[in-house]
């Protein structure tokens, strides 16, 4: 069995594995120099930088043994070459300042299986670490548990809204335990990235798979986005905004900064044309006649609208915008929901049964004559 079957029967029961970084440099030509620094993944989204002194053949997937304080660690080598400086830049990790420690050894089948065992435990010592956090009246919460490849030491990973004094508590830890104690707290993105899980685009969340720095999401990108403030679809399974609100903001904000005021107002000389609806990305705007209301609306692009608004300054009106008339229906502008534009509990809704129509004027017997 070689080194890459140890990889791939370790990831099929194990999940260490997040989607590398994808080399874009493969295939650029060598400048001769030798890299010798890798990255290597362990638990979820855990990676660290070290230097592969020894030359060992290391390629993605490979699992290596690396030093780490005490002992030995366990990981997967997820990145090789030139890409990795590149990756480190990023990541604003100062190489003169970074501690870089070494690669001693390809793993063997003994080290993954005392890997495995250290990892069994896990569960039970966090539910079992919880409990110990909450017998001492600490406002925290224990969001996982990480045991070093030889089993040595374990990381608590801890969610807390103001500052804890664990002093006593990693005492407990140690005596309970038998192991070294690390704490280290996390936000509530990284514990949904640590314990993974499945976004409403079907995909595999981003903060589990390949998104690393996790910046601030405000509803300012909704808004430029003209996405519903729907909290309940705008926010993730961290209870947060949605990550992905930041992929196309920038180009959002490009576009809305060469389209005319929202509160600039058309003059022609049949009427005021107000805007109703934007699309920055196509470069169209929808005016209506009425304010907050679809009526007469014409649709033109963005340069047509400046036009106009420079000729207004001039004290010019054009006849009419001449753009392309439109129909108001609840199913063309629907723009207060547009995440999620489906409901699915649209086909529950019970159908009304139409009761028989009474009739006031009964029939009254004959009279006997």
């Amino acid at each position: 069995m070689n080194n890459n079957d140890y990889s791939i029967n370790s990831c099929r029961h194990n999940s260490l594995l997040m989607l590398p970084v994808s080399d874009w440099m493969s295939e650029i030509p060598s400048d001769g120099r030798v890299y010798d620094l890798v990255e290597v993944q362990f638990k979820n989204t855990r990676k660290g930088y070290y230097r592969n002194s020894e030359g060992l053949s290391l390629t993605k997937g490979s699992m290596v043994i690396v030093e780490a304080n005490p002992g030995y660690d366990l990981g997967i080598v997820t990145l090789t070459g030139k890409l990795v400086e590149h990756q480190m830049k990023k990541n604003r990790i100062d190489l003169s300042r970074y501690e870089i420690r070494q690669v001693l050894r390809l793993a063997t089948e003994a080290d993954i299986e005392k890997r495995d065992e250290a990892k069994k435990k896990e569960q039970d010592t966090m539910i079992r670490a919880r409990q110990l956090a909450k017998s001492l009246g600490l406002e925290m919460k224990i969001g996982d548990v990480e045991y070093q490849g030889d089993g040595s030491k374990a990381i608590f990973y801890y969610i807390a809204d103001q500052r804890v004094d664990f002093r006593q508590l990693i005492k407990v830890y140690a005596e309970t335990f038998r192991v070294r104690i690390e704490m280290k707290q996390i936000g509530a993105r990284q514990e949904a990235g640590r314990i993974g899980g499945t976004g409403p685009c079907g995909r595999e969340l981003c903060c589990t798979t390949w998104l690393q720095n996790f910046y601030s999401v405000g509803t300012n990108a909704a808004r430029t986005q003209n996405i519903s403030l729907n909290p309940q679809k705008l926010a993730g399974q961290c209870a947060k905004l949605k990550c992905c609100l930041q992929y196309e903001l920038a180009q959002y904000e490009e576009a809305a900064s060469k389209m005319p005021s929202r509160h600039q107002t058309l003059e022609t000389r049949d009427a005021t044309y107000y805007m109703f609806s934007s699309d920055p990305l196509k470069g169209e705007i929808t005016y209506s006649t009425a304010q907050n209301m679809p009526v007469n609306l014409q649709v033109i692009s963005v340069q047509e609208a400046l036009d106009i608004i420079e000729m207004n300054r001039r004290g010019e009106r054009p006849l009419s915008l001449g753009g392309k008339q439109t129909v108001a229906t609840a199913d063309t502008f629907d723009y207060q929901n547009v995440v999620g534009q489906d409901d699915v509990t649209r086909f529950d809704k019970k159908r009304q049964k139409q009761r028989p129509q009474q009739n006031n004027h009964r029939q009254r017997p004959p009279k006997r004559q």
